[in-house]
């Protein structure tokens, strides 16, 4: 029986015979002991990303295998989008084995934020979800925070037992687990796990041993499509995703006064007395107040346009979200976009995004 191999980037099963489904390299290149595959190898070369026909269900059914295993579940989430970052209905899909949930992208938070604090809200958003982990770690894999906190809690925990590393798409887990290589297995740049921006980088489970008898499995990301980054063309991704620590704008906003954030969304202040908004997006987002009365013909002559999005050139094919605010301090969460935290005596606000797009209230991060 021929050896199955996969591609060491993204985990696809190497294959020579159709250039245009994953997996592709040539003929000569299939005896290689390390094989990258050729979407893996444009994508780290040219940054140039060939789609595939896999779905959000295709993602979710390899999840199910993890449920009939005895293992350990690494569950990364991202401090900066956590609502997004959630994968609906993760216990049905790993039944009852232990979770290490690691809070990635501490880096993009200001440093004045404590830890502690981090740990603690963590916490109390997954007890919210029914999640009672083993641990939670804050971390940024792009930093190398925690890693040997990680690495000792990841071995303590696993009990001899495979580990799989599980999020949603660009929550980092191939960056972490490739900093956890460098780290500790001293493997060589080229034979890293394929990272990009692009959601879907990681197509099937990349096997990785960690003993003789045990593994750690990078798994591909959970496609969440109410998050803005499923809605930018791939090309832009990088305008709306955090590269460096977020940069909080401030307003003072009084009732009847409106915030866009580029073309991609708006808050409109619709009664209360003179409250705090302060936001918190990419630095290449472009974020500016009007009054709400100037606000519909702003964005139906595409004065707040950066890029477009594809059918949307009316504010009246947003989808609005309506909320009314307790007194003191709250987040509104544009998934994948970023949010805003707002202070005030109570009052009402609207949100308008793309009609995909979800939006929601918690409790304030910072």
């Amino acid at each position: 029986m021929e050896e199955v191999k996969k591609c060491y980037g993204c985990g696809a099963i190497i294959q020579s015979h159709n250039e245009k489904h994953i997996g592709y390299v040539p003929k000569n290149a299939t005896q290689r002991e390390h094989i990258l595959c050729q979407r893996c190898f444009q994508l780290k070369n040219y940054h140039k990303l060939q789609t595939t026909n896999l779905t959000k269900d295709d993602f979710l059914n390899l999840l199910d295998h993890i449920g009939e295993k005895d293992c350990l579940v690494v569950y990364m989430i991202d401090l900066f989008d956590f609502q997004g970052s959630m994968i609906p209905g993760l216990l049905r899909h790993i039944g009852f084995n232990d979770v290490l949930v690691l809070a990635n992208k501490r880096d993009l938070l200001p440093k004045s934020v404590k830890e502690r604090k981090l740990e603690h809200w963590v916490r109390r958003q997954l007890k919210q979800e029914g999640i009672k982990p083993v641990d939670v770690i804050v971390t940024s894999g792009k930093k190398n925070m925690n890693m040997d906190s990680i690495y000792d809690a990841i071995m303590s925990y696993r009990k001899q037992r495979d580990v799989y590393v599980v999020g949603v798409t660009n929550v980092g887990k191939s960056t972490f687990i490739n900093a956890l290589l460098k780290h500790y297995a001293q493997v060589e740049e080229q034979n890293l796990i394929t990272v990009s921006e692009f959601p879907g980088t990681t197509l099937d489970f990349i096997e990785i041993p960690l003993d003789n008898h045990s593994y750690l499995y990078d798994t591909p990301g959970i496609i969440n499509d109410h998050q803005m980054t499923h809605f930018i063309d791939p090309q832009d991704l990088k305008k709306i995703i955090p590269q460096s620590e977020l940069r909080p704008i401030g307003f003072q906003l009084q009732e009847k006064q409106t915030i866009y954030f580029d073309g991609l969304g708006r808050i409109d202040y619709i009664s209360g007395d003179q409250a705090s908004f302060i936001t918190y997006f990419s630095r290449q987002l472009k974020i500016h107040r009007t009054k709400t009365s100037n606000a519909d013909a702003l964005y139906n002559r595409h004065k707040t346009f950066s890029f477009e999005l594809n059918g949307m050139d009316s504010i009246e094919k947003m989808k609005t979200y309506d909320f009314t605010l307790k007194p003191g301090k709250c987040d509104i969460v544009i998934s994948g976009l970023g949010f805003i935290t707002i202070s005030s005596h109570g009052g009402k606000v609207k949100v308008h995004v793309p009609p995909q797009i979800s939006v929601m209230i918690r409790e304030a991060i910072i």
